[in-house]
């Protein structure tokens, strides 16, 4: 069963266009590369959700890289690689960080990254976009869908550019979704069970990017 699913893989929002900002598809470019843009990692965040017994208990992950090639003309050209870091997961409790590095839940000293790879990209509404690609977490890798809302792309005047390094284009996103920890093995033994832990995860990632 497919999973539907935002983890870092938050970064592919940035496959949206000025063009779908604006409620117009761009024409189509046939044969050329698509552009690099950078993720602001000061201003995204990848943040999750999950039932302990009754009550959600959220958390983060703090460290990750994302590197995207995104072809404002022609998003089905685009491509992203996100690596999480998963020792930098973070729920404000060292106690339970450390169980949750440990070998019943996501094993971080043998499996010290997850990540996700686009296969595809594709535009389902002009500000929203659906991306398709391979997530793997310890030694297990499903394929999953990413849907994308796009909350604006700005083009920055000539001053601003240079306040900012020169950066001349801006854009943000979000996306939410959940996953079954249990398909990729986070929690065995008595923690597969979903009394204590809940087995639905939701994911919410609030994205920024930049291009020169």
């Amino acid at each position: 069963m497919k999973r539907v699913l935002i983890l870092p893989t938050l970064a592919l929002a940035t496959l949206a266009t000025t063009g779908s900002a604006l409620g117009s598809a761009p024409p189509v470019r046939s044969g050329l590369e698509p552009e690099a843009w950078n993720v602001d990692a000061s201003h995204t965040e990848i943040n999750f959700s999950v039932r302990h017994f009754f009550t959600p208990v959220s958390g983060s992950f703090h460290s990750f890289d994302v590197s995207l090639d995104f072809d404002a003309e022609n998003p089905e050209a685009s491509r992203v690689r996100v690596t999480i870091d998963v020792a930098s997961i973070d729920t404000r409790n060292e106690r339970r960080d450390a169980h949750l590095r440990s070998g019943d839940f996501f094993d971080a000293e043998r499996y010290p990254q997850m990540t996700f790879e686009s296969t595809s990209v594709r535009r389902v509404a002009p500000d929203r976009l659906l991306a398709r690609g391979q997530l793997t977490i310890k030694d297990t890798t499903r394929e999953v869908e990413l849907p994308i809302s796009l909350l604006g792309v700005k083009d920055l005047p000539t001053p601003m550019q240079e306040m900012f390094g020169g950066i001349t284009q801006v854009a943000s996103f979000t996306a939410e979704a959940q996953v079954d920890r249990r398909e990729f093995g986070v929690g065995v033994g008595n923690w597969a069970e979903t009394a204590v832990v809940g087995s639905e995860v939701s994911i919410s990632i609030a994205l920024e990017a930049n291009r020169k």
